[in-house]
C-alpha cells in the first residue's frame, strides 16, 4: 500500500486566548516596551512614547507622513490576530490640520480576506469586492476620543452578503496619539446624565481617567458612514 503524506497547514494566531470575556486588549502604551509585538515603520524621531498630562497616562505618538510612518500588528505576514469580538475601539487624539488613517484586515465566514481602509483623507465611500475606502469625517480634532467600529456592520453592509468572522490585522498610521486599542464583546452601554444627554460607558479598566466622547464610526447609509455625534461626557 502507498500512503500519501498530508501536510496540515498551521495557522499562527497571535491572540489565541479566551475571547468570551468582556474585552480583549490589543495595544496599551503602558509598560516598558508596549510596541514589542508591533512592527514599527518609522524612526524614533516620528514614532515615540510619552506621558500625556491630559489623559494622565503614557501614549504612543505618530507624526509625519501617513504613507511611511505607521505601526502594524501582527509583525509577520504569516501571523493573524484571530480576534472575533464585534466592536473595535481606538483611544486616539488627532491634531488640528492633520490626517489620520487605520487599515483593518478582516476575514469573513467564507475565509475571504478583505481590507477596510478608514481615513480622514477619503471624501466618499468606495469599494470593490475585497477592499473599501471609508471616510472618517466624523472624527473630532484636538480632543481625545473613543473611536468605536462595528466590524459586523461594516462587513455586511459594505461587502453585501459577507459575514464577519475575525479581525486578523491592523495598521495605525500618522498623525495621532494612541493610548489603547481593544475589542469589546458588547456595544458600549448607553446612559444619561441629569440633563438627559446620552453618554457611553466603557469598562472601568479601559476608561480614560477623564471622560471623553465615544464616536461610533460604524453606521452606514447607502453612500457613506453616518456619524452620530454625542455630547462630551461630563
Amino acid at each position: 500500500k502507498v500512503f500519501k503524506k498530508i501536510k496540515i497547514k498551521k495557522i499562527n494566531t497571535l491572540f489565541f486566548v479566551f475571547q468570551g470575556g468582556a474585552f480583549v486588549e490589543i495595544f496599551s502604551a503602558q509598560g516598558k516596551n508596549p510596541g514589542a509585538k508591533w512592527k514599527i515603520l518609522g524612526s524614533p524621531s516620528v514614532i515615540w512614547k510619552e506621558f500625556d498630562k491630559e489623559v494622565k497616562s503614557f501614549v504612543f505618538v505618530l507624526e509625519g507622513s501617513s504613507q511611511t510612518n505607521k505601526i502594524q500588528l501582527p509583525k509577520e505576514n504569516k501571523q493573524i490576530l484571530g480576534l472575533i469580538q464585534r466592536f473595535l475601539v481606538l483611544q486616539i487624539y488627532i491634531p488640528l490640520g492633520q490626517d489620520f488613517s487605520t487599515e483593518l484586515l478582516i476575514t469573513d465566514l467564507g475565509n475571504i480576506k478583505r481590507r477596510l481602509y478608514l481615513s480622514t483623507v477619503h471624501k466618499e465611500l468606495s469599494s470593490t469586492p475585497l477592499h473599501a475606502k471609508i471616510p472618517l469625517f466624523m472624527i473630532k480634532r484636538k480632543i481625545w476620543c473613543n473611536l468605536c467600529i462595528d466590524l459586523v456592520a461594516f462587513t455586511s453592509e459594505i461587502f453585501k452578503g459577507a459575514v464577519f468572522q475575525s479581525l486578523d490585522g491592523i495598521i495605525v498610521s500618522a498623525n495621532c496619539k494612541l493610548r489603547k486599542i481593544f475589542t469589546l464583546k458588547c456595544k458600549p452601554q448607553d446612559t444619561a446624565d441629569k440633563d438627559g444627554q446620552v453618554m457611553h460607558i466603557i469598562l472601568r479598566s479601559l476608561r480614560f481617567k477623564t471622560a471623553f466622547p465615544l464616536l461610533p464610526a460604524a453606521k452606514l447609509n447607502s453612500d457613506c458612514p453616518c456619524p452620530v455625534n454625542h455630547p462630551r461626557a461630563r
